[in-house]
């Protein structure tokens, strides 16, 4: 995806509140400055990610890992590999390599359901900027994050990659109770909201 694309695919981005809406100033911002933003070794400020936010065949159930590192529950999703431009493109193969799960589909559908816009990119879900704390070979910085909604084909069992401690599918309706993590519960409001 090309840095302008990349850049309109962001702008027509309608946050759902004041923090989501900060968190696309500062994505904007952040391609503004140019170079290599998918760079996992760009840590002034940070650099972009991809995520997905995976639902179960039923829409009721949301699959997260027990990230080890981080040792909370969260949504599948990573830094780009060498070449990487897309941030969609980030979120799938990092959902597959942290679930095993293929055949994942985007959940918007704007022309002929394949959720993409007019340009080719597909449509995120949702934008959060978040810090990560420093470890032993990185110093702190954002994750600036482009996230997006599937679901799985049914039948679909995941499993647990060497990066977790965990998987579960976890019910929507309790998650709101079940996380403590805000741009999580703020991103189940909006999937509740979008299959209600």
């Amino acid at each position: 995806m090309s840095p302008a694309a990349l850049r309109r695919m962001i702008v027509a981005h309608s946050p759902a509140d004041a923090e989501e809406e900060a968190s696309r100033e500062t994505i904007l911002a952040f391609l503004d400055s140019g170079g290599n933003v998918f760079d996992r070794r760009r840590y002034a400020p940070g650099h972009l990610t991809g995520s997905a936010f995976i639902l179960d065949a039923s829409g009721k159930n949301l699959l997260l890992v027990h990230h080890a590192r981080l040792d909370r529950w969260l949504q599948p999703g990573g830094h780009g590999e060498p070449g990487e431009t897309d941030p969609y493109a980030v979120a799938i193969r990092e959902a597959q390599e942290e679930t095993g799960i293929t055949g994942l589909q985007s959940c918007l559908s704007t022309d002929g359901g394949t959720g993409r816009r007019g340009d080719g990119a597909m449509r995120p879900f949702d934008l959060d900027v978040h810090a990560i704390p420093a470890r032993k070979n990185e110093p702190a910085h954002l994750h600036l994050d482009i996230r997006y909604l599937f679901v799985t084909p049914a039948g679909i069992r995941p499993a647990a990659s060497a990066e977790s401690r965990g998987i579960a599918w976890k019910p929507l309706l309790s998650l709101l109770n079940f996380s403590t993590d805000a741009s999580i519960r703020r991103t189940v409001s909006k999937i509740r909201a979008f299959i209600e």
